[in-house]
């Protein structure tokens, strides 16, 4: 049996939730509780997708927290 993750001629979405990070999925399997699905194709392209937007694998909330005290630091 293959991994549906690894096929490349199947479709797949690309999913974000709620802190900013973003998955690869396959197209046939249901969206996840907590997961939002914002990109769909095939796999080379949800990658390119991926690439484009995840530019922080930091959750979101952590990376604002570290914003915020590097701006805190030069007041």
């Amino acid at each position: 049996m293959s991994n549906p993750f690894e096929d490349k001629d199947d479709a797949y979405v690309v999913l974000i939730n709620d802190v900013g990070q973003y998955s690869l999925w396959p197209a046939f399997a249901l969206v996840p509780a907590g997961w939002t699905q914002v990109f769909g194709q095939d796999r080379e392209a949800c990658l390119a997708y991926i690439e484009a937007h995840w530019t922080d694998m930091r959750p979101r909330q952590a990376s604002e927290s570290i914003t915020e005290v590097a701006a805190g630091d030069r007041g």
